[in-house]
Parts: structure tokens; C-alpha cells; sequence
């Protein structure tokens, strides 16, 4: 089952959700309309869009402007996944080839910068200044969290907290902008607006945790992209950096020399490193304890439908395969 499907009220939402993000791909110029199909149309569960109707409506929203601003929610998520591409050089991503190994990088990081400027024109048309506040921030900060991340890629000496910082600029951040903005959008009480952001927050951390630990049990198939991506670009995630932590001093230089080289070259061993020293179960317990953060920060919200796929969405989060 799809998340969307998980309440029948949303279903619909979700759905006018698709078709304003389709109608507002229009461009005079052909090929950012065709890589803008491309990306938005190849796949995703949509999951960020989500959090903004679930948000929206547990703070019972009565409007249509969360409509649009699910999809402001969803552009910049593409326009990072467009960039990202060409940072990582990747060349699959939901199991097709990216837009950049399809066009190349300049039209890809150029359709990613027109998806930026085309979910501003919406929040101008939503017109709200605390919406555009949260949501200016959100993007301002996931750029440093892929600096962040770039400057750490090939650094065996990275930390477990600098790690943190990294994903939860890069990934946390945009969960956490999508259900305050829902909650702003609804006139929510502080405490509600607060709650919700600080349930995104953890929701946003344990997501990215359990992808980074699917990059060592997952198959391409299952995860639409290659097995030992972050290996290969030399990115020290969590499992990497425990196995580090916990493994062999023969383990230790293994993991070292295979981020500061990147390639696939040592996948088996460091994979084997990885699982011996039990920093897949590591990861997972990390990520176990914020999907717990977060549906703690869900009690003061009143009972609904909606704060039940939230926390059901939680649970979800840290047990897909893919």
C-alpha cells in the first residue's frame, strides 16, 4: 500500500495534488518542461506532499491552499534531487536513468533551478509571509546540508554528530518545513505549529537513517538505485561510520581507505565489516528512536484520522525494504 492510501480522505487531496504539480510544469521552453515531466512523473511516493495534507488536515483545515502548497513542498524536493544527481554523478535513480545521465548535467542543474523559482511564484500566489519564512529557511538550509555533505565525502574522520548535521540539513529539514507549513497554513495553535514541526524533524532523520542502511541490504531493484551508491562516492554514513567504531583494527582501515577512494571495489568486504559489527542493527535502533521522537510529538494534536497516519506513516518509515 501506497501512503496516500493509508486514509481515504486524503486519497482525493493526493490526487488534485498530482494534477496541479503537472499543470504547473508549463515552460516556453520545451526541454525544461520535458526533464520537468521527466523527474516529477518518474516515480516517488510523493511522501513530503503528504505531510502537508495530513498536517493541514489534523489542524482541520477547512481551505484549498494546501493543495498548492504540497506542490511547492514536492518542486523543491526535485529541484534538490536534480542537483543532487549531478553532485553524485549518479546515473539511476527509482530505477530509470536520471535526467542528467539522460541530457546531461547543465540542463538538469538548469530545470532543477527553474523548479526552485516556479514553487516561489506559488507561495507568491498562496500568499503567506510565515509560510514563505519557514520555507525560504528550509531551502537556504538544505543547500548547506549538501555542502556539508560534500565537504565530508572521502573524510574518514567524519563523526556520528557530524553525520547527523548532514542529514538533517539535507533530508530532515524539508519533512520538517512540510508539517509546520501545514499546520501554519491551518491557523494551528503554537504549540500544535511546534509539535508538528519537531514530529517532521524526526520523522525527516529516521527516513534518511533507514536509506542509508538500505544502501547495504537492498537490491538495485528494490531500491531504484545502485547497490553501494554512498559507498562509491565515498559518503561516510552511520553504518560506516559505527563499523568504524566497532569493527577490527584490519576493519577500520578497510572502511578508511574504501571512503577516502570511493568506487565499489571493497563493497563485499566493507559490506561484511558493516554487517559483523552489527552497525545495520545499530542504525536501525537510531532510526527506531526517532520514529519514536516523533509520534511522541504527535499527543498534543486532537485524536483524528489524520494524527493516525501519521504515526502509522512513522512506523513505516523505518520498516520498508525500499
Amino acid at each position: 500500500m501506497q501512503p496516500h492510501q493509508l486514509n481515504p480522505i486524503i486519497e482525493p487531496q493526493f490526487e488534485s495534488v498530482n494534477d496541479y504539480i503537472i499543470n504547473h510544469l508549463g515552460s516556453n521552453v520545451p526541454l525544461v518542461e520535458k526533464i520537468g515531466h521527466y523527474i516529477v512523473e518518474g516515480g516517488g511516493k510523493r511522501l513530503r506532499p503528504l505531510l502537508v495534507l495530513l498536517a493541514a488536515n489534523a489542524c482541520n483545515y477547512q481551505g484549498k491552499h494546501h493543495i498548492p502548497l504540497a506542490a511547492v513542498i514536492e518542486f523543491i524536493h526535485t529541484a534538490t534531487l536534480l542537483h543532487d544527481d549531478v553532485v553524485d554523478n549518479s546515473d539511476m535513480r527509482r530505477g530509470k536513468d536520471t535526467a542528467n545521465a539522460r541530457w546531461g548535467n547543465a540542463p538538469s542543474v538548469l530545470v532543477g533551478d527553474f523548479l526552485y523559482s516556479r514553487a516561489f511564484q506559488v507561495m507568491v500566489e498562496i500568499g503567506s509571509m510565515p509560510i514563505m519564512e519557514v520555507i525560504s529557511n528550509a531551502t537556504n538550509v538544505i543547500a548547506e546540508g549538501e555542502v556539508l555533505q560534500l565537504l565530508n565525502c572521502r573524510n574518514p574522520d567524519t563523526t556520528e554528530e557530524a553525520y547527523m548535521q548532514v542529514i538533517i540539513g539535507k533530508t530532515a529539514m524539508l519533512f520538517e518545513a512540510a508539517t509546520e507549513v501545514g499546520a501554519i497554513l491551518a491557523d494551528a495553535t503554537d504549540e500544535q505549529r511546534d509539535a508538528l514541526r519537531r514530529y517532521g524533524h524526526h520523522l525527516g532523520i529516521a527516513f534518511q537513517l533507514i536509506d542509508d542502511v538500505m544502501d547495504y541490504l537492498s537490491t538495485a531493484e528494490e531500491m531504484g538505485k545502485n547497490v553501494g551508491d554512498d559507498l562509491a562516492e565515498g559518503k561516510p554514513t552511520l553504518p560506516l561510520i559505527q563499523a568504524m567504531k566497532a569493527g577490527t583494527e584490519e576493519e577500520r582501515l578497510l572502511i578508511r581507505q574504501a571512503i577516502r577512494k570511493g568506487g565499489l571495489e571493497d563493497l563485499e568486504p566493507v559490506m561484511a565489516a558493516v554487517k559483523r559489527t552489527g552497525s545495520i542493527e545499530y542504525t536501525q535502533q537510531a532510526a527506531h528512536s526517532q520514529a519514536n521522537h516523533a509520534i511522541d510529538a504527535l499527543s498534543v494534536l486532537p485524536d483524528s484520522s489524520f494524527k493516525e497516519t501519521l504515526t502509522t506513516l512513522a512506523h513505516m518509515a523505518v520498516k520498508r525494504s525500499a
